[in-house]
């Protein structure tokens, strides 16, 4: 699979199409049975109040991975991504209702780099609070 977005067609400041993706408690179980985090923070209510946290919540990476699908679904080839970092600056917050929590996502060009590579500065929020920092992708554009 290659990139459908060629580098010579892209300028600094490119926004990437926007996406929210909703997070609930069953996915949070799939996800703990996936990964092997079965931190009880990110399914056990009573649990995560008692150490202080306001509900459940997601797990980090799992906040990581989704946020970049804005990336590898612009590019068209998840592959294309050749670096991927965030800082967690806030946890996504999952109540135990039908609605669960939202983490929205966007995402623009910030860089063009050598070797036909380009820098994605990504923003994602959850009740509009931000949720990762610094999170930045370099992709690589044939």
């Amino acid at each position: 699979m290659t990139a459908k977005i060629a580098y010579d067609d892209i300028e600094i400041g490119t926004e990437l199409p926007a996406q929210t993706f909703p997070v609930t408690r069953a996915m949070l179980v799939q996800y703990a049975g996936a990964s092997g985090d079965f931190n009880p923070i990110h399914w056990n209510e009573k649990f995560a109040k008692e150490v202080g946290l306001p509900d459940v919540i997601a797990h980090g990476m799992f906040t990581m991975a989704e946020a970049v699908r804005v990336v590898t679904d612009w590019a068209g080839d998840p592959g294309a991504v050749v670096e991927y970092g965030v800082r967690f600056t806030k946890p996504v917050v999952v109540p135990n209702d039908d609605q669960g929590a939202t983490v929205e996502v966007s995402a623009k060009v910030a860089a063009k780099l050598d070797d036909n590579r380009v820098r994605v500065d990504l923003v994602a929020t959850s009740a509009g609070q931000k949720v990762l920092g610094m999170s930045r992708a370099v992709v690589r554009l044939p």
